[in-house]
């Protein structure tokens, strides 16, 4: 897995315009592109003798192909629309950074079972969400099926069929709160959370489209 990070250094007159715009606008709009897995937007805390405010932001991405094919496909268009926004009062590089190996601490205590049948399941998809790996077990929500249609043409949803003999296979992860909260953000606006009962009769939560 790579960082793909971007430092700015922003002038000071265009600072808080530039930061809402980054948050509500660019961020979204690289996540969008559907090549990183998540984004960590960090102020860098030192004085800077050109003055301004510095900025970094670190995007997860799985491979270097994936982020090949984001400087070809989608930077320029997105760099373009910076420098129009902002030209001449920022300054940014770039740096590419692969993770070599990870390391975890315990996490607090979880309390929140997540049943999950899509990408969720991967581990590189875990590590950018959640920072480290999940640890499953295998159980079935019954009176489901995947439904025919699709997020975005690509990403599956439950359909509730009331049906008996419809069920779905899938991993069950217990998560802590702030966990489930970034699992949230992960899903995005075209997913809800719903409260479901399993085949072992556990409560957990599961991502159903909004259609």
């Amino acid at each position: 897995m790579y960082i793909y990070n971007v430092t700015t250094n922003i002038e000071e007159t265009a600072h808080d315009s530039w930061l809402q715009w980054m948050k509500e606008t660019h961020i979204p709009q690289v996540l969008s592109t559907g090549k990183f897995l998540s984004a960590k937007f960090t102020k860098v805390l030192v004085e800077e003798d050109m003055g301004g405010y510095t900025y970094s932001v670190q995007y997860t991405v799985p491979d270097k192909a994936t982020l090949d094919r984001y400087y070809e496909e989608d930077a320029p268009a997105l760099i373009e629309s910076i420098q129009k926004k902002f030209a001449g009062q920022l300054v940014s590089f770039k740096t590419e950074l692969e993770i070599v190996d990870e390391y975890f601490v315990q996490r607090a205590t979880a309390t929140h079972f997540l049943f999950t049948y899509g990408t969720l399941q991967e581990r590189e998809v875990q590590l950018g969400v959640f920072a480290r790996p999940l640890n499953g077990f295998e159980d079935e929500l019954p009176s489901y099926i995947i439904s025919d249609q699709k997020i975005a043409d690509l990403y599956p949803t439950l359909q509730h069929t009331g049906k008996a003999e419809d069920s779905i296979k899938g991993q069950v992860y217990t998560l802590s709160h702030q966990e489930l909260q970034k699992a949230d953000v992960y899903e995005g606006e075209a997913y809800e959370r719903i409260e479901i009962q399993l085949a072992s009769g556990k409560k957990a939560w599961a991502y159903i489209a909004k259609f």
